[in-house]
């Protein structure tokens, strides 16, 4: 009876941390607030999670990139939509004409909060946010943050 206990207990064990270590990867667009398209990588912690993305914008003008990290709850409204809420951090880096006159680092720390729908039928997520900023550096600005779009595939 012990023996069927634990191997009962070592299998719903196994089957929670699968079912809460779910990640995604893909894009996030129209928020990137001047850093461009962001690719977006999602790692599923234990019913939490942490995003992770990249923005870039590599046009002729101006060249940019910011890394930001987002620690966000998560929550089901229905079957397949659900919402979530974080807080993390962004440093970004631009260079405006591509010449070093006019480049600096920023620092910020952000806020997000947003909708997403999981397809049943195949392991493709969107995702509605909006991302405000606190930039720390170079100076003290709020940014409101863009309406984004993400489409992300789970595995």
């Amino acid at each position: 009876m012990k023996k069927l206990f634990l191997v009962i207990a070592a299998v719903f064990a196994m089957a929670t941390t699968a079912n809460a270590q779910e990640n995604a990867l893909g894009v996030r667009v129209g928020g990137g607030q001047g850093y461009g398209a962001e690719l977006s990588f999602q790692k599923g912690l234990g019913g939490n999670r942490l995003e992770v993305d990249l923005g870039l914008n590599l046009d002729d003008d101006v060249t940019a990139f910011s890394l930001t990290g987002v620690y966000q709850w998560t929550g089901d409204i229905a079957k397949g939509l659900g919402w979530y809420a974080g807080f993390g951090a962004r440093l970004g880096y631009w260079d405006v004409d591509n010449d070093g006159d006019d480049a600096g680092v920023a620092l910020g720390l952000v806020g997000q909060a947003g909708i997403e729908y999981k397809f049943s039928a195949v392991p493709i997520q969107l995702s509605l946010d909006i991302r405000p900023c606190f930039y720390i550096l170079p100076s003290t600005d709020f940014h409101w943050g863009d309406i984004a779009l993400g489409i992300r595939y789970c595995f």
